[in-house]
């Protein structure tokens, strides 16, 4: 890639004129030797299943098989259609289908990790909700995907999208950094306003710990994305606005870098700390070994 930070991300696009998602094709057909076409093919297949996966969580049975999750998707979509959201009806929707990625990927089910299976809800709940708002084609959505992986791939190379390396603001942040700055190019932002949206988005995750409970992408996973899929939305608005991210974007990659490394391991999706060490997350953790030590003594004596 030509580029390694935001900032030449950025200038790049401007002196070429080109936007954030056209670049990263171009990069990206370099990099791997395969056509245009071919590399144009595999995102727009990825944005169907991402698509799919938003229907299946609004539609059909996602229950996970711990028991723990499934159908709040659906709870807030119900919630839409006879109530008055109180983050307005755009921001819902978002929540809901973020939620219903998220609930397809704990009852294993088909999504597209972005950039992880424990952030898969965020980008489809964003782009999925405002491709039926502004009634865009999937064509350009597929566009909207390679700015969101042009920022992934400069938050990867320079900080890390895992939680196990540096908590949930690695994933769920990195994931709603990559919606708004992406989001911020659908709608016709400049380069330089889609990254000051990808810090505005960070800087405001930093320090998020995971802390999955029984050691499962599920509590307090999916409903991260819920809110991840609005804070997306709220940040690419700000940079659409005009507001900057005083502190540039690159140097909020860094921070992440240093707040992860310094996260104690407990906090690092080992379950030993936060929510999943709670007298609550503790029972439930309890729960799932005995059943898990049952149901093998029954496959056992099978």
């Amino acid at each position: 890639m030509r580029f390694r930070t935001l900032k030449q991300l950025a200038e790049l696009c401007e002196n070429e004129k080109k936007t954030i998602g056209k670049l990263m094709l171009e990069e990206q057909c370099r990099e791997s030797g395969r056509s245009a076409e071919q590399e144009f093919r595999k995102m727009f297949d990825y944005y169907q299943v991402m698509k799919e996966a938003v229907r299946r969580g609004l539609t059909e049975d996602t229950t996970s098989r711990s028991g723990l999750t499934g159908k709040d998707a659906q709870r807030v979509a119900s919630y839409m259609e006879t109530a008055d959201p109180s983050v307005g009806a755009v921001a819902c929707e978002a929540m809901a289908y973020a939620l219903a990625v998220s609930e397809v990927n704990a009852s294993m089910g088909r999504i597209i990790a972005t950039p992880t299976a424990g952030s898969c809800g965020i980008i489809p709940g964003v782009f999925v909700s405002s491709q039926k708002r502004f009634g865009w084609d999937d064509e350009k959505m597929t566009y909207g995907l390679f700015a969101a992986g042009a920022i992934g791939f400069v938050i990867a190379n320079n900080s890390f999208v895992s939680g196990a390396e540096g908590g949930c603001q690695a994933e769920v942040g990195s994931a709603i950094a990559m919606a708004a700055g992406a989001m911020v190019e659908l709608r016709g932002g400049t380069p330089t306003q889609a990254v000051h949206a990808v810090g505005l988005a960070l800087k405001n995750t930093l320090g998020l710990i995971c802390d999955p409970v029984g050691g499962l992408v599920e509590v307090p996973c999916i409903v991260r994305n819920g809110f991840g899929a609005v804070n997306a939305l709220a940040a690419a608005d700000m940079a659409l606005a005009g507001v900057r991210s005083v502190i540039p974007s690159d140097e909020v990659v860094q921070v992440m870098l240093e707040v992860g490394s310094a996260m104690p391991e407990k906090h690092r999706e080992t379950a030993k700390g936060g929510l999943a060490q709670t007298p609550t997350g503790r029972k439930i953790m309890d729960e799932l070994y005995r059943k898990g030590k049952n149901n093998g003594s029954e496959a056992s004596e099978t």
